[in-house]
């Protein structure tokens, strides 16, 4: 089927995968869905509309152009726990090693720095209103969010490990171009037929940025987003006045958790990483993640198999 992806960024949230789209858009030969996260196969509302409306958000794609998406509710375990089940029904692994498959692509950050860019996202859409420390408490997926394993080992078993980039936050940011093109040649990009390699656009470079948005209210919204208004705003209000009013929207300083959570989530991160670690090849903690992920590009080590028996890569670089 021709409106097809032909690869997904899975997540994680909060984790740059806004910039990696935008990055990816950019690019003569490769088309990303609008929205950029469709959220079809983890929405049970999206998915009950029927798989065609789905296909049909590609359907702005040109012959040979490369087709993607970038949903990151789609590693949401366990709030929505068909996803995988839903996309191996409508996009299967490939059935041959010479048959091209479905690319998957998760993007890994500092598990505790995920947990507060993903708080403060919440706090700013006024799903979350208490604390950090209170929301720790009460809202567990912030935590199974940045379980990066958890979420990755359905897709590991569905699709195979070969078929799953990691890619690294750290990484992403301090040697774009490098893992721009490593993503690029993992979902298939022919640069030779595009006639260019792939180019990070700086411009580009920081998307959904957590610090910059502003809490909502229909209120103020309405008034800002009023295009009338908002030109005699701009001329009537000084620049100071309307800085000051935006900071009561937005979360200043970005807050920690308390030395008690801090201790608890930083054991229970570790024991993911440690099984993350191991697939990788290097011992990886909450200590050593930022350091060691920036490092080098990771990829998988050890082999595992996917539905159709195929063992995965395992090499631990993808090189470009």
């Amino acid at each position: 089927m021709a409106n097809r992806p032909d690869f997904i960024i899975i997540g994680a949230a909060k984790c740059a995968t806004t910039t990696l789209y935008a990055q990816l858009a950019a690019q003569p030969g490769i088309f990303m869905t609008d929205p950029k996260e469709p959220c079809f196969f983890s929405d049970d509302d999206r998915y009950a509309q029927g798989i065609e409306g789905y296909w049909d958000l590609y359907k702005g794609a040109q012959p040979g152009e490369l087709r993607g998406e970038a949903s990151t509710r789609y590693s949401y375990l366990p709030s929505h726990p068909q996803t995988v089940e839903r996309m191996v029904q409508h996009l299967p692994p490939a059935s041959s090693s010479e048959q091209p498959g479905l690319k998957l692509i998760y993007v890994m950050r500092h598990p505790m720095d995920r947990l507060v860019s993903d708080y403060i996202h919440e706090w700013t859409e006024r799903t979350i209103t208490v604390e950090l420390d209170e929301a720790i408490a009460q809202q567990t997926p912030l935590i199974d969010y940045g379980r990066y394993h958890y979420q990755l080992q359905p897709y590991f078993e569905a699709y195979g490990q070969a078929n799953v980039l990691p890619v690294f936050f750290d990484r992403l940011i301090t040697d774009s171009q490098a893992e721009l093109e490593r993503v690029c040649k993992f979902i298939g990009y022919d640069s030779a037929a595009q006639n260019t390699r792939p180019q990070w656009v700086e411009a580009l470079s920081k998307q959904n940025v957590s610090k910059e948005r502003l809490q909502k209210a229909p209120l103020r919204d309405a008034i800002v987003n009023a295009p009338l208004l908002a030109s005699l705003r701009r001329v009537l209000v000084p620049q100071w006045v309307r800085d000051r009013v935006k900071s009561r929207y937005r979360m200043e300083e970005r807050p920690s958790p308390n030395p008690e959570n801090a201790a608890h989530l930083t054991a229970l991160f570790d024991e993911d990483l440690a099984q993350l670690g191991k697939l990788l090849g290097v011992e990886l903690t909450c200590e050593n993640f930022k350091a060691v992920t920036r490092a080098r590009a990771l990829d998988w080590v050890t082999q595992t198999k996917g539905e159709d028996g195929a063992e995965s890569r395992t090499s631990t670089v993808l090189t470009v």
